[in-house]
């Protein structure tokens, strides 16, 4: 058979006992656990394996023994960039102990981050990471351990959340611009939960300097397009604004582009420091001072804590907070004259 002829079906684990000369059982032994299996046997059942180009499978395996290698991840926008190094994070603790992550994206809305949990649910996922908005009833209907990765609005008291310290944040970006001599900044922010920490970490911060905050965007989103809107109403309504600090690095994209519209210069004339320190911020055209949230951390602690809650559901409920880091880049100066 050459690479371009199609098989007429998919190799069993039938066919590669016979192959092999050994029973699907002795065959099922290799796949699970070889140190148990012989040399010589071992070696014939793995050529077979070889040859015949079978691959095991998962499903299978899951409903023979009612345990998967797998965890399920809920996001509420595959579009938001914090989810990618989120989920390296998460498959870098998870890839050593064997298990895969399956993600199921669930916008928009609470029906459908129910729905993307079912599903999960369904494939027999050895526990779930959630980083959407759940609902209490929603968590506590879950079966299988749970974490919670971001602060959300629905969380309820007795479930692990690991998150990014977002007020600690907040208050990182609004000291950055104080030092550089800035006094009238203003934020663009959302409605969602990590925002309103980030959103609070700022104004805390402004109201100890003594100084007023400026808040555009609270009950919006946190896209591009609404941090452009956001900071179009700021601008417009404070033109003497000289910073703004954005929820997150695509608001900031946002923010840039307003900035561009009326003439202003990053940063001669605003500075401007996003959230996240996603690809976008690092990419060398834009260089966007930011805030690193340390998503891949946030990431592989989730797993860490979810391996641990698999191993001891009687274990008291985690809350922990990632330390955020300050990166300053090229959006940010110190206010001229």
């Amino acid at each position: 058979m050459t690479l371009n002829t199609p098989r007429t079906r998919r190799p069993t684990i039938y066919d590669v006992a016979k192959t092999a000369g050994v029973s699907p059982s002795l065959v099922s032994l290799v796949l699970q656990n070889p140190s148990r299996v012989s040399d010589k046997r071992r070696e014939a059942v793995l050529a077979a394996i070889a040859q015949l180009g079978y691959r095991p499978s998962r499903a299978a395996t899951a409903l023979a023994s009612s345990q998967t290698k797998s965890i399920g991840l809920v996001i509420d926008d595959f579009r938001n960039p914090w989810f990618v190094d989120l989920l390296r994070g998460m498959e870098s603790a998870l890839s050593v102990h064997g298990y895969q992550v399956t993600v199921a994206d669930s916008q928009p809305g609470q029906n459908r981050i129910k729905e993307a949990t079912d599903g999960l649910l369904a494939l027999h996922v050895a526990g779930l990471v959630i980083a959407a908005e759940p609902s209490e009833s929603m968590l506590s209907g879950t079966w299988v351990p749970t974490v919670v990765a971001g602060w959300r609005k629905g969380v309820p008291a007795g479930a692990d959340l690991i998150t990014n310290d977002d007020d600690g944040g907040g208050r990182l970006a609004a000291s950055h611009l104080l030092e550089l001599g800035h006094t009238r900044i203003g934020h663009l922010t959302g409605s969602d939960g990590a925002a309103a920490h980030r959103r609070e970490g700022y104004r805390s911060r402004m109201v100890e300097a003594g100084l007023g905050v400026r808040i555009a965007g609270e009950s919006g989103g946190t896209s591009e397009e609404d941090g452009y809107a956001a900071a179009c109403w700021l601008l417009d309504h404070h033109p003497d604004t000289t910073a703004i600090f954005t929820a997150n690095d695509t608001m900031a994209l946002g923010a840039l582009a307003a900035a561009k519209t009326r003439g202003l210069s990053v940063p001669e004339d605003l500075s401007v420091i996003g959230y996240d320190n996603s690809p976008l911020a690092k990419s060398r055209y834009l260089d966007i001072t930011t805030v690193d949230n340390r998503s891949d951390v946030v990431g592989a602690d989730s797993a860490r804590t979810l391996l641990a809650r698999i191993q001891d559901p009687a274990l008291e409920p985690e809350r922990k907070l990632i330390e955020p880091v300050l990166v300053v880049r090229g959006t940010t100066a110190r206010i001229s004259g």
